[in-house]
């Protein structure tokens, strides 16, 4: 991506007009990327390319630090199934809606950008996507509030509409707005989703895993989708369903062969630990030493993530560990290492907290085999979006 976004100008135009940086880039990006179906991928390079031309535009104008949520990686799953891109901007989010219409009399965005209370935006920008002529035109924006307000729910696409009448079309009003009504509540108030049990949560992945379900997005309720999306490890492991891959988060198989790509992606590592013989005992087929790691960060420090078995082979246990990178560095008071069952339940003794500084935090828990957990971590390091690691 261009560090200084090309700006087209027409005349008597209040559009924003981008140039797509490195085109041929963006198709290789996708290219690289596996989807299920040709609408799947083209809806994925859609975002691309809009996200190419309008994040530079966003850190340009707005801050450096404007960022994708929840990261990068976690796109592919997302473009798989809604169209739309979330950008953060300091506390404020921006979703990025684009479309290749040449009718700009309305905005039209995914139930799950509005809906979802872990995926709403402040503001929504709807940008067109010209791929061939090789720019893309940001032709007007709205609040949240205003989507639920004045738009027009479609129960037949699950989708938000709003006529361009009501959508603030002079892009140059943008930044005006946010440093000056910043005390403007932009967001409705939204109800949280039931919880989806785990067994229906897993039959749904299962059923819309195949990819002869082309909308899997239409073919439930959306209260149960919704659960779906809303859950990172869910949303992923629907993906690579969709995608016939093996389980990718099997941290016992990581342990005794090798870290899937996937994981490696994500950071995960294998560390051989020289350990005593009080250290850890090994898990059948897992030598003595070899732990997992991830490094993450965290309020501008670098911390690793470790996690090792523990006790006799007949009945592992499994040691979660956060410590600070730095040889001689502590965690400061108020972190938390938090570990949850697979449809994010908390169990007894399943977090340990900084009550001051200190030199490791750590959780040690007894799993069945197959069980999944998802750790957390206070504060919440860069790039976070919720996995399931399988036991």
């Amino acid at each position: 991506m261009t560090a200084n976004p090309t700006v087209f100008t027409f005349a008597d135009s209040t559009d924003l007009i981008l140039e797509i940086p490195n085109q041929p880039q963006n198709q290789v990006n996708i290219a690289s990327q596996s989807f299920s179906h040709p609408s799947s991928w083209y809806q994925a390079y859609l975002n691309e390319i809009c996200l190419s031309a309008v994040l530079p535009w966003l850190q340009e104008d707005f801050t450096r630090q404007a960022k994708v949520w929840p990261y990068t990686n976690s796109l592919a799953s997302i473009w798989e199934l809604v169209n739309g891109t979330a950008v953060t901007l300091d506390v404020t989010r921006f979703i990025l809606v684009p479309s290749e219409n040449i009718d700009l009399s309305e905005l039209r965005v995914p139930q799950e950008w509005v809906d979802l209370p872990s995926w709403v935006g402040d503001y929504y920008l709807a940008v067109q996507v010209e791929p061939d002529a090789g720019y893309v035109r940001v032709w007007g924006y709205c609040s949240h509030a205003q989507l639920k307000n004045q738009g027009k729910y479609d129960a037949g696409d699950r989708t938000y509409t709003l006529d361009a009448s009501d959508i603030t079309t002079d892009i140059s009003v943008l930044p005006v707005e946010l440093q000056f009504c910043s005390q403007t509540a932009t967001r409705s108030q939204l109800a949280t989703l039931p919880t989806l049990p785990l067994a229906q949560a897993q039959n749904l992945i299962t059923r819309l895993g195949n990819p002869e379900v082309i909308t899997p997005r239409l073919a439930v309720p959306f209260e149960l989708w919704g659960g779906l999306m809303e859950h990172g490890g869910w949303r992923k492991s629907l993906y690579e369903r969709r995608l016939g891959l093996p389980e990718q988060r099997s941290v016992v198989q990581w342990l005794q062969e090798s870290i899937s790509q996937t994981a490696e992606a994500m950071g995960w590592g294998r560390l051989n630990l020289q350990l005593s013989a009080a250290g850890a005992r090994s898990v059948e087929g897992i030598q003595p030493g070899v732990t997992l790691s991830r490094r993450l960060a965290i309020t501008g420090q670098t911390y690793e993530l470790l996690i090792s078995p523990q006790g006799e082979p007949e009945e592992p246990s499994w040691r979660f560990e956060l410590r600070n990178a730095t040889v001689g560095a502590v965690i400061p008071g108020g972190f938390k290492l938090r570990l949850l069952t697979e449809d994010l339940q908390p169990f007894p003794n399943n977090e340990d907290i900084a009550t001051t500084a200190v030199e490791q935090l750590y959780v040690e828990v007894t799993l069945d085999a197959g069980e999944g957990i998802v750790w957390q971590i206070e504060p919440l390091p860069e790039n976070y979006d919720q996995e399931i690691l399988r036991f």
